[in-house]
């Protein structure tokens, strides 16, 4: 169960890390002043660096596949039928 959450958590942590490239360099693209343009630059760069990790750590612990669709595939399809199994599991009363 441990490896399940660390691997949704580690999940949402990449798509955001994924979204915070993008909106960095969108806002590139949207800015008028030289100053804020390397601001958002040197952001940008540091987005990208933290994409990298969190990438890294997820391909170390067999999470992401992103060189091999197939594996990658195998791994979203367990991860959803633990999802599914965790889902229609009976609440405990806490």
């Amino acid at each position: 169960m441990q490896n399940v959450n660390d691997q949704r958590a580690a999940t949402d942590l990449l798509l955001a890390a994924k979204a915070g490239v993008r909106n960095c360099a969108y806002a590139i693209t949207e800015s008028a002043s030289q100053n804020v343009r390397q601001t958002l630059t040197q952001q940008l760069q540091q987005a990208v660096n933290f994409h990298e990790q969190v990438a890294d750590y997820m391909i170390n612990k067999g999470y992401y596949h992103p060189y091999n669709l197939n594996e990658q595939l195998q791994v979203d399809q367990q991860a959803a039928q633990q999802t599914l199994q965790q889902n229609n599991m009976p609440q405990q009363n806490q």
